[in-house]
């Protein structure tokens, strides 16, 4: 019948599509492993920030719909860093002024890689822009305030505070208390004021801090 070929063809089109979807975020996965490995970051590091983002922006009410890109804008926060040679990249003694101007280039460079993605074009705003800062000293484009993407406000809290909370081979890790201090005393300058006051709020601190090494 008709009504029912119909119904098949629909049901065959959604496993379809869910498969082709699966299979492009495990891809988006692998990457994300691949540039963790290259920098040297611990294993997981891009996968604990992601989930650390996604649950700040679960406390905002964000629809499940643009977690998705928040996700996708996450794991591939430094994909820009293809772009930066390896003597800079990996340069065992300080960055000189020259080295920091090439660094600064790679949110930049994940534009240019991602914009061009459709599909990935609404997960810009991390990569783009997570390094710009509440106060316009930030890069690229030195937004400020609430110029800055609200996805890229929430990652940059949660990317400094791994970042903080995970040793280092130029220094040990800071404790949480240290790591939550710096972030709170950064509020206004860094980081937005909203975002930091959730981040800082007793339930979902109690979530950060039992979620530690689980990602």
């Amino acid at each position: 019948m008709p009504n029912e070929e119909s119904t098949a063809l629909v049901q065959e089109l959604r496993r379809a599509n869910l498969e082709l979807t699966q299979a492009f975020d495990a891809t988006i996965e692998g990457i994300a492993r691949a540039l963790d490995l290259r920098e040297g970051e611990p294993a997981g590091h891009t996968n604990q920030v992601t989930q650390f983002t996604i649950e700040l922006a679960r406390s905002f009410g964000i629809h499940e719909d643009d977690l998705v890109h928040i996700r996708h804008g996450a794991l591939l926060h430094d994909i820009g860093k293809l772009g930066i040679p390896e003597n800079v990249l990996r340069k065992p003694g300080t960055l000189t002024a020259e080295d920091w101007v090439i660094l600064h280039m790679h949110p930049q460079y994940a534009y240019d890689l991602l914009s061009p993605i459709d599909y990935l074009y609404p997960a810009l705003d991390i990569p783009y822009c997570h390094h710009e800062k509440w106060d316009g000293s930030g890069y690229p484009r030195g937004l400020n305030g609430e110029l800055i993407p609200f996805a890229a406000r929430l990652f940059a809290v949660m990317d400094v505070w791994d970042a903080l909370i995970s040793p280092r081979p130029y220094r040990e890790a800071w404790t949480q208390k240290d790591a939550r201090d710096y972030i709170l005393a950064e509020a206004g300058r860094h980081f937005d004021p909203a975002v930091v006051r959730a981040f800082s709020n007793r339930e979902f601190t109690k979530h950060l801090t039992a979620s530690i090494g689980k990602g």
